[in-house]
């Protein structure tokens, strides 16, 4: 249950956010800053690349490295491939987890590795293979770290990650608003130094400005009623998120907040593309999940039983009104089952920009959404 008085008691809300994931929203445009500089003196800016890479392979844990790969895979369209490489293990944990390169990698493939954490040994033999085999090795964790070290033996790149006081080398690290753009801002200022996507300085900058303003709509001091993500968290309040995301830049965002509320809250949700989305997700909003079905017959008990589970469409748009676009069939569609909307649209401006916003306003609504019902 979501306890909606804690959302306008930020006093409330900075107690139960021991792992400093709302100060990490909310100074998420400053970490663009500081992962810019950092990729900046580490000499990204200095690179003449004889050309783009055959293959772009993303290696990382959890969540971190999921992120950034979809992300640096849309914006790069059909430049490059991006490729995740997912982990092996028995377990979760650091020193569990296996990395290997494909067979076919060679000296025209880039390898970009992102960890939060920096210590997984897998990831150091990982870059001692991809030098093995020729292939550019550029990596994003903390300094002083075992792979910064390895990194360095295989001739790579290494790119000190924007760190903070209040990060943890916790599983959920990778979910955390401040991580995700600290791992991501100097693999962007890498890509776009090799051609595979636009994020000159000037972007960087501006996003991080579109962030901070983000931040002031919904920082923990602004109430609820015009709030966009305090809103937001409250409308998913025992609801079945179907996600639905139109437009380059929201598909990122989207797919990475369903994945934030699982991760942090504990919500499942599905996420689709539209048009897709509306067949894919049809018989959900007809079925016994819809908003119009009665699954709670009259007597049940309103204190001692849960509420049941419904759909709710979120639609996340990052295209103008005029162009070509499925949301009035989506609201059509979801009118038709009497299913609950939530829309969010980012305001205009460049890719990097207004996939961002998309990105802050869904961060900050599945961290309310975390502390509120866990408090």
């Amino acid at each position: 249950m979501l306890d909606e008085s804690l959302l306008d008691d930020p006093e409330a809300l900075a107690r139960a956010d021991y792992r400093g994931l709302l100060r990490g929203a909310a100074e998420a445009g400053a970490r663009i800053r500081t992962a810019a500089r950092h990729a900046a003196e580490a000499g990204v800016g200095d690179l003449k690349p004889d050309g783009r890479p055959r293959a772009v392979l993303i290696a990382g844990p959890g969540a971190a490295a999921t992120h950034a790969a979809d992300l640096l895979g849309t914006l790069a369209g059909g430049g490059s491939p991006v490729t995740r490489l997912a982990p092996t293990g028995v377990a979760s944990a650091s020193g569990a987890l296996r990395w290997e390169l494909p067979g076919w990698t060679g000296s025209v493939d880039l390898l970009l590795i992102a960890t939060p954490d920096g210590t997984e040994p897998s990831l150091a033999l990982l870059a001692d293979q991809a030098y093995r085999r020729g292939c550019t090795v550029v990596a994003v964790a903390p300094a002083g770290t075992p792979l910064a070290e390895a990194v360095e033996g295989a001739h790579g790149l290494f790119v000190p990650m924007a760190t903070a006081p209040y990060d943890h080398g916790e599983p959920l690290a990778g979910s955390a608003p401040g991580v995700f753009w600290a791992l991501v801002t100097p693999l962007l200022a890498l890509l776009d130094r090799v051609g595979l996507v636009t994020a000159a300085p000037d972007a960087l900058h501006a996003a991080a400005d579109r962030l901070d303003h983000i931040a002031e709509r919904c920082g923990p001091a602004i109430a609820a009623y015009s709030n966009p993500a305090k809103t937001l968290a409250a409308e998913l309040t025992d609801a079945l998120p179907l996600i639905w995301t139109e437009g380059l830049a929201a598909g990122p965002a989207g797919r990475r907040f369903a994945a934030g509320l699982a991760e942090l809250s504990g919500i499942p949700a599905l996420v689709a593309e539209l048009p897709e989305a509306l067949a894919a997700h049809n018989a959900l909003l007809a079925g016994p999940l819809a908003a119009s079905a009665d699954p709670g017959d009259f007597f049940r008990d309103r204190v001692e039983e849960p509420p049941a589970l419904h759909a709710r469409v979120v639609l996340l748009r990052d295209r103008p009104l005029s162009e070509l676009t499925a949301a009035p069939a989506a609201r059509d569609l979801a009118l038709s089952h009497e299913t609950p909307i939530s829309e969010l649209e980012s305001e205009p401006g460049g890719e990097i920009e207004t996939l961002a916003e998309l990105i802050a306003v869904t961060d900050f609504a599945a961290v309310y959404l975390s502390l509120a019902s866990r408090a």
